[in-house]
């Protein structure tokens, strides 16, 4: 029960503040013998489990492979479709981002190289600088003890899952038979919802939480309130850019802690 993560959305797309409250830990560590029975590869700078699964410790989908498919799927909508067909696809599409946003379906839980023998790695190399990938390949390494968690989200890829959502927020107000829809305000899994509040002027604030995390609404409104308090008033910023003020730092790590403690936690949001 808590509150994941903040993402502030300019009107054009752009991730222009991104804050990680609670991020909830999902390690395994194992001792391995000589041939290693997990796949190994590089994925942005990282190694990562490409193939194989044991005790929990399994493959990852890469963002560029679910992107390519989302890219796929806008070339179709496009074209001359039914409503049906139209709203089938955009249901695969919000599959799509709901699944990459946490890592939580069974296709893209990926797990990423942290240690080797008590020992935190840098990347792709061990801590006294030997590529991780040949060290695993010696069998005078072994036996290995090997950590293995989930690997974080890159500023890369929290920057095309903003530009991602941003155009399913488009589209889902262009889908509304009403004239005037507010687009999305709420997606939901078993793992968490995702909430959204658009201002009058396109800039959207996203709040990732506890599916029975209440209060969500209201904090909200008041990170836009520290948002117009902190950032447009502050006259070294500049509209629409990447907000870097402590004062504003400082003020939404306090109302997250405040509706965190204040809520009650129930169905509702």
């Amino acid at each position: 029960m808590a509150i994941f993560s903040v993402y502030v959305v300019n009107k054009a797309g752009g991730l222009i503040y991104q804050y990680d409250n609670y991020v909830p830990r999902a390690e395994a560590e194992k001792t391995f013998s000589y041939p290693l029975d997990l796949v190994l590869k590089i994925h942005d700078e990282k190694v990562v489990v490409s193939f194989g699964q044991r005790d929990g410790i399994r493959g990852t989908v890469s963002c560029q492979q679910v992107n390519v498919k989302a890219y796929k799927m806008y070339i179709v909508i496009t074209g001359n479709m039914s409503w049906l067909e139209l709203k089938c696809c955009i249901v695969y599409v919000l599959y799509l981002l709901l699944t990459l946003c946490t890592h939580t379906s069974i296709n893209l839980v990926g797990h990423a190289l942290l240690s080797i023998n008590g020992v935190d790695v840098n990347g792709k190399f061990t801590a006294d600088g030997k590529e991780i990938i040949e060290y695993l390949k010696d069998s005078t390494n072994y036996p290995v003890s090997i950590r293995f968690g989930r690997a974080r989200l890159s500023s890369n890829e929290k920057l095309m899952l903003a530009s991602m959502f941003h155009s399913l927020f488009a589209i889902g107000s262009q889908l509304s038979p009403e004239v005037g829809s507010s687009g999305i305000e709420m997606l939901e899994t078993d793992m968490f919802k995702l909430h959204c509040f658009q201002t009058l002027t396109g800039i959207k604030f996203i709040v990732l939480a506890d599916p029975r995390q209440s209060g969500i609404d209201a904090l909200l409104r008041k990170i836009y309130e520290i948002y117009s308090d902190f950032a447009l008033k502050n006259p070294f910023y500049s509209l629409e850019m990447p907000i870097r003020c402590e004062l504003f730092d400082q003020n939404l790590k306090g109302a997250l802690e405040i509706a965190e403690k204040a809520a009650n936690f129930g169905p509702g949001s």
